[in-house]
């Protein structure tokens, strides 16, 4: 699919999306409970559809009307192949849950998920009794329980999405088990994924984020569990305001333990001018000037981060590159040429390091997606202060995680020009 992305000033308010990462984490948990629990707020993205057919092959009973989702769950599963479409969550996620049960089970997807490594699963689940192989360290990846649980160790370098799966998978393994993990990055994601396991009644002992106690023979109690919004759909939208006018974004929670709740620190350090007033942060344009910023537990923010960085004064740093590679494209490389291509000079000549200098965002220009949604979404922001309208590739990558993005960004701009 093709947008043209015409200039034009920011003005209005929006709903963020549901966070498809809470989501997903309570859709796996509910799908484990015995009894229905009620999820409100659930928005309808590519990966939260993907772990919605996933709670079905594990015999989960689900009712959908409009924004909420009834699941009862049986523990009880009912097929062998578990599709998750793109979705690096519901790989690792799902792969330790489907390593409960005795029967052989199969997680396999679509498009740039079979180029992400599952290897670092492997090994650990050996270790917790799982029969496992996979296609040379890629999808499909084939298991079969059940988990009893243990002491294990798992690298915690490259992503803590692995470490989700083992935590919600463990409390019902028959042992106690110990995780140990001595190089945790994006620790804010297993503060949801905790956070997410006690409204279902479980308990992990965290110490430090370095070691994960869990008894075994747990059971999850049904709740009724409401989806916060979205700080990482919504932070592209925010940096909008930031850059090309005034924006008001509701169903934000303020003490959320999203990650991605950072990018008002990078806002502010840039100088837009934010405010907040119960769930609803307003961003307006300010004098931008080049700023600082560690993104290694928040490596989703990259793009907006550009997208910001490339309309300061000056040159901004962003700190975690090495988070980049494996996402749906390798992000660090994409981004430097979809923004050199909008006239923004980006080195990457530095070990874990993206340098952007800041500058004049060039119109008539042809972009291309990669295929990652949030690429797509800073392109478009980025074009608002352009002469002339760009065009986007492969707009569709937006279905992942943002489904009405370009209808939203329609809303709240207000045209200048229709070249």
């Amino acid at each position: 699919m093709i947008k043209y992305t015409s200039p034009g000033r920011i003005e209005g308010c929006i709903d963020a999306p549901a966070s498809k990462s809470y989501a997903q984490r309570a859709i796996a948990v509910a799908a484990l409970t015995q009894g229905e629990s009620i999820l409100r707020n659930i928005d309808h993205s590519e990966d939260t559809d993907a772990a919605l057919s996933i709670a079905k092959e594990l015999g989960a009973e689900l009712k959908i009307s409009g924004r909420e989702c009834s699941i009862t769950g049986c523990h009880s599963l009912s097929g062998q192949v578990l599709d998750v479409n793109e979705s690096g969550l519901s790989t690792r996620l799902f792969t330790p849950i489907a390593s409960l049960f005795d029967k052989p089970v199969t997680i396999t997807g679509h498009g740039s998920i079979l180029k992400r490594p599952v290897r670092m699963m492997e090994a650990p689940l050996r270790k917790l009794g799982v029969k496992i192989s996979s296609n040379n360290g890629f999808l499909p990846i084939e298991v079969q329980g059940p988990l009893r649980g243990g002491d294990v160790q798992v690298d915690g370098s490259v992503s803590s999405q692995f470490l989700t799966g083992l935590l919600v998978s463990l409390p019902l393994a028959a042992q106690d088990s110990v995780v140990r993990v001595p190089e945790l990055k994006s620790k804010p994601y297993i503060d949801m994924t905790i956070d997410t396991l006690r409204a279902f009644g479980a308990e992990i002992e965290n110490t430090d984020y370095r070691e994960f106690r869990i008894k075994g023979n747990q059971r999850y109690k049904p709740a009724c569990y409401n989806i916060e919004g979205d700080w990482s759909g919504a932070s592209c939208i925010l940096v909008a305001g930031a850059i090309a006018g005034s924006v008001t974004v509701s169903n934000l929670n303020p003490r959320s333990l999203q990650a991605d709740k950072a990018i008002l620190h990078a806002l502010d350090y840039a100088g837009a001018h934010i405010s907040m007033e119960w769930d609803q942060v307003t961003v307006s344009r300010g004098r931008l000037e080049g700023f600082s910023f560690d993104a290694t537990d928040c490596p989703d923010l990259f793009p907006a981060l550009t997208a910001l960085a490339a309309h300061c004064q000056g040159e901004s740093t962003l700190v975690g590159t090495s988070r980049l590679t494996h996402k749906e494209s390798n992000r660090a490389l994409a981004l430097a040429q979809v923004f050199g291509t909008l006239g923004i000079e980006i080195d990457l000549s530095y070990d874990n390091v993206m340098l952007i200098k800041g500058g004049r965002i060039k119109g008539g220009a042809e972009v291309s997606s990669f295929g990652d949604h949030r690429i797509a979404m800073a392109a478009a922001v980025a074009s608002l202060t352009a002469d002339k309208r760009n065009k986007v590739t492969g707009a569709e990558a937006v279905n992942k995680s943002y489904s009405r993005f370009w209808d939203d960004l329609d809303k709240i701009t207000l045209r200048q020009t229709r070249k």
